[in-house]
């Protein structure tokens, strides 16, 4: 596994940790989570974390409607012009985000409503904040809202 995904996939688990967020995986995962160097970058956050991994989408989804009928998917996407400080963030609402390499794919992006496909502002012509910094910043965001709940 490159180096980079094991970064990314150690900030990510780290950041649920500390914003006291529930990390949902869906399959296909483009690392495998029980590689040696996934679980050495996550050991000093894996009991802080809660992580869950997902066959698909679709597995997701009905995950979802089990546990509550009244959640929020937000689309975390440059293809689309709501800035992520613009939506109204409440308990249970989803943060979704595509491949790093890719992004959402687009059938996914157009099921969701205007108001729940969310960007990040950039410069013009600049590439992309790389996975982790995009869920960070939206992740803050969004527990900065909720008045940082749980945060001592």
């Amino acid at each position: 596994m490159k180096s980079f995904l094991v970064a990314i996939i150690a900030d990510i688990i780290r950041l649920s940790a500390n914003c006291g967020a529930n990390l949902h995986l869906i399959e296909p995962l483009g690392f495998d989570l029980e590689e040696k160097k996934v679980r050495r970058a996550g050991l000093d956050y894996h009991d802080l974390a809660r992580v869950t991994r997902h066959k698909s989408l679709a597995a997701f989804i009905e995950y979802l409607e089990q546990r509550d009928s009244q959640y929020r998917i937000f689309a975390c996407t440059t293809k689309t012009t709501g800035h992520h400080i613009d939506a109204n963030y409440q308990a249970g609402d989803v943060l979704l985000f595509g491949p790093e390499s890719r992004g959402l794919p687009a059938n996914v992006i157009e099921s969701l409503p205007m108001e729940q496909r969310i960007r990040i502002p950039m410069m013009p012509d600049a590439r992309s904040l790389n996975l982790s910094n995009a869920v960070a910043i939206i992740a803050f965001e969004a527990w900065r809202q909720m008045g940082f709940k749980g945060a001592v």
